[in-house]
């Protein structure tokens, strides 16, 4: 049986936006109501995919606005990226798009496996930003784009299983096909 495939991926946005409960919800299947600011938080968890093996490793990032600098853990080694933003917060979907432009500009890609995570769907009587609006971010992104509830356990798993084909794909498209005769 071959080794599990590693893939790492980041969860970046703007703080108390729902990284860490959305990894928690996906890799211990809970959600803890009180809220605890990370600094930095790395999540393992085994799956299988379409007869496929993975090693998932979720790196928490600490909450980032526009003006953050990076980190290079952030993009070395770093397969996918969950863009997390609060449908109950507009900021932090201004940020989100911020941290997407960086990730361009330190990857220097147009294009790397990404999903736009508008988090909190359960807080839609308090909503700031339409799934409208994610929407045509992620369409512009090339990303795919999710509404979840971390909280209710809602598109959490989704999330993950859609990056993880977007990598493939991507990794897929990537290969060289030449060909010696």
């Amino acid at each position: 049986m071959p080794a599990p495939k590693q893939r790492k991926i980041a969860l970046m946005g703007y703080r108390s936006v729902g990284k860490s409960s959305l990894s928690m919800q996906f890799v211990e299947g809970k959600f803890l109501e009180s809220y605890d600011p990370t600094i930095e938080n790395t999540w393992k968890k085994s799956l299988r995919i379409n007869a496929t093996d993975y090693e998932l490793i979720l790196v928490d990032t600490t909450g980032q606005d526009e003006f953050s600098m990076f980190p290079s853990q952030y993009s070395l080694d770093v397969h996918g990226y969950v863009l997390v933003y609060s449908i109950e917060n507009a900021k932090s979907f201004e940020v989100v798009s911020a941290l997407y432009n960086k990730l361009v500009d330190i990857t220097g890609k147009t294009y790397f496996p990404s999903v736009l995570v508008g988090n909190k769907s359960d807080m839609f009587q308090c909503r700031e930003v339409s799934a409208e609006e994610g929407r045509k971010l992620a369409e512009k992104w090339k990303a795919t784009f999710l509404e979840t509830s971390a909280k209710h356990n809602i598109s959490v798993s989704q999330v993950f299983q859609t990056l993880l084909n977007d990598i493939e794909r991507a990794d897929s498209n990537e290969k060289p096909n030449c060909s010696i005769n």
